[in-house]
């Protein structure tokens, strides 16, 4: 068994094989696939199988001869790209509270992936420290009487 590991290549995340073709591994095992399924909805089932979206699942078994409803292929790809919008807003909302939630006394500006740079308040708040702390040194004065020292 060990000698077997050695040839092959190892799988990390023990994801099955099938979920791991490529398109024509994929159509090669189609057939076979589509033989034996039972389900009621092909396309849904051959999606699930090889872990694939369903537009690709579609694309694929219409490549082998499946017919779909024009309107059906349409649904799917408005689902598809309404699940996309709601994961890049899920995704730029959880941006602006981790960058906004009062961590920034200053933003700047934004990066290309719209992540915010400038001054953070803990950055100001040790400003401020550093400037009171240079205020006071300057109001000390430059000598020190005998009595006050200890010795």
């Amino acid at each position: 068994m060990g000698e077997r590991m050695a040839k092959g290549k190892k799988n990390p995340n023990n994801t099955p094989r099938r979920k791991r073709y490529n398109r024509n591994a994929r159509l090669q095992n189609a057939h076979k696939w589509a033989e034996q399924y039972d389900g009621k909805n092909i396309a849904k089932g051959y999606s699930n199988w090889f872990g694939v979206d369903l537009l690709c699942a579609i694309t694929e078994l219409e490549m082998l001869g499946y017919k779909f409803k024009q309107s059906y292929k349409k649904q799917v790809e408005q689902s598809l790209m309404a699940r996309k919008k709601q994961k890049e807003n899920r995704k730029r909302k959880a941006m602006v509270e981790n960058y906004e939630d009062g961590t920034f006394y200053f933003i700047a500006g934004y990066t290309s992936n719209g992540v915010p740079f400038g001054i953070t308040r803990d950055e100001m708040d040790e400003d401020e420290d550093l400037s009171r702390q240079s205020r006071s040194q300057e109001s000390m004065p430059f000598f020190i009487d005998d009595e006050d020292l200890p010795f």
